[in-house]
């Protein structure tokens, strides 16, 4: 979360995860009402905000992320009114693919609605990522599929974000019906947070999404990045196929 604990810890976060085995990384841009986002995301966004973290904060940090570690891709994460703004969001768009963005994961957008931020997007090199879930229709699922950019992000279940003990049920049978019909490489989140849940997922998905976790791992202040790594390197020699 771009601005958690703080802008500068904030950035060593993002090395630390990039430095420690993150192939990708997904920076959330912290908003007022994260709809997707469960209790510990909901927690680091509103502590962002509370210190001062603004959209151009935001897309500041990711500029430094990318000059810092500028082999990795930088995905973000945020809501349509972050990018709209009463505007065509050209503008928001321009500055994060100025500063290194590739993809954008916009929650609540659709592809029924998202034709015309796709093409702004698609102007400064970001493709936009859709999301689906257990509870879309299958045929919904290959139309999502075919409109995402660079990697579909498959909810593994019907609710919010959020570190959980056990997978779902039929997770399995769900990314294995995804991949299926997705032209593009099929990610996993959601309830994603512990390296036996990311060896499971590593065998019928493309990418495992960890990011409450990661969170969670830094502390009830957010500054303990030792703790987060030794999690990201688990979970990285978790998803390592044989």
């Amino acid at each position: 979360m771009a601005g958690y604990p703080d802008a500068e810890t904030s950035l060593r976060i993002a090395l630390a995860l990039i430095d420690a085995g993150a192939d990708l990384l997904e920076i959330g841009l912290p908003y007022s009402d994260p709809l997707a986002d469960g209790a510990t995301l909901q927690r680091a966004s509103a502590v962002a905000l509370r210190h001062g973290a603004r959209l151009d904060d935001s897309i500041a940090l990711v500029g430094r992320i990318h000059a810092a570690r500028p082999d990795t891709p930088l995905v973000a994460m945020g809501y349509v009114n972050q990018v709209l703004g009463g505007r065509d969001g050209a503008s928001v768009l321009q500055r994060l693919g100025e500063a290194g963005v590739s993809g954008f994961i916009l929650a609540d957008l659709t592809p029924d609605e998202g034709a015309e931020l796709e093409a702004e997007a698609a102007r400064f090199g970001i493709g936009i990522v859709y999301l689906v879930a257990p509870t879309t229709p299958h045929a919904r699922r290959a139309y999502v599929a075919s409109r995402s950019q660079g990697f579909l992000y498959a909810v593994s279940l019907a609710g919010v974000t959020g570190a959980r003990r056990r997978l779902p049920r039929g997770v399995g049978r769900f990314l294995s019906d995804v991949r299926a019909v997705s032209p593009v490489p099929v990610a996993v989140g959601f309830g994603v947070s512990r390296p036996a849940h990311a060896r499971q997922l590593a065998r019928v998905a493309d990418g495992v999404i960890v990011a409450s976790a990661l969170v969670d791992a830094l502390g009830p202040d957010g500054r303990d990045l030792e703790r987060m790594a030794v999690l990201v390197r688990s979970l990285r020699e978790a998803t390592t196929r044989d």
